[in-house]
């Protein structure tokens, strides 16, 4: 399927590695332009490099994400270099886990607000094109208690969706498209499952073991549907949470 990504302009936030990385690899791989950020400026310059072998322009600019001058500062710059925004993915977390106040706000001011102020900054350059697509990379805690006491995270995951419901709604007749994408279990050795593989054994055995494919999610395939989502081939698709998660969760999505 042709998803008609060919010389869009994209944005995606904590793209260094992990499941950010992974989409905005796809999105490049599409023919995407891509801007990426992330705080470490490291890993942040070798994952554009990684993008630029798809033959694309691709610019990396370290960034916190909680500073929202900082965060308004790079989408304006990125439109600059890039020649305008035709997809924001908001991916960044905290995985702030826990019930204490510090996890609370980190998970308000990283995963809540991030989104909130990139979607501030990116809309007004969208509008200006009379296009443009928004997905906010979320998680099943937003839709689903599963005990691993993930309140901080979970609570502001599912704000999050109602969110990006309401933009959705208050965006469409300006032709931009506003979507969640909601990971399951997704392994990468230097994410946080990798940490919990290392540092508490029984506990990944048990997720393994909950999921029916017997797996985690490689970041990959949760960018294979994020690429779509974001795409004119999804141009139907507005103020939808897309749960991709191998049937780890049990609920009937509705």
């Amino acid at each position: 399927m042709d998803l008609g990504l060919k010389g869009k302009k994209a944005i995606v936030t904590g793209a260094s590695r992990g499941i950010g990385r992974a989409i905005a690899e796809r999105l490049a791989s599409e023919g995407c332009d891509v801007a990426i950020c992330a705080r470490n400026a490291g890993p942040l310059e070798q994952a554009a490099a990684a993008l630029r072998r798809h033959k694309v322009r691709a610019i990396g600019q370290p960034v916190d994400v909680r500073d929202a001058g900082a965060l308004a500062r790079w989408v304006a710059g990125a439109s600059a270099e890039l020649g305008g925004i035709d997809i924001a993915v908001a991916n960044t977390s905290g995985f702030a886990e826990g019930t204490t106040p510090d996890a609370f706000r980190t998970a308000f001011e990283v995963d809540f607000m991030h989104t909130v102020n990139l979607a501030t900054a990116v809309v007004p350059i969208m509008e200006r094109a009379k296009s443009g697509s928004i997905v906010a990379i979320a998680s099943i805690s937003g839709v689903e208690d599963y005990g691993y006491e993930e309140s901080a995270y979970g609570s502001l995951k599912a704000a999050l969706l109602y969110y990006m419901k309401s933009l959705a709604n208050h965006l469409a007749p300006k032709g931009i498209r506003a979507n969640v994408v909601s990971p399951g279990t997704t392994y990468a050795k230097d994410g946080p499952w990798g940490h919990v593989e290392r540092t508490q054994p029984r506990v990944f055995r048990e997720a393994l073991a909950r999921n029916p494919t017997g797996r985690m999610a490689r970041p990959e395939e949760i960018a294979d549907v994020a690429a779509f989502v974001a795409s004119p081939a999804a141009s139907f698709m507005i103020g939808a949470n897309v749960v991709v998660d191998g049937g780890f969760t049990r609920r009937i999505q509705n």
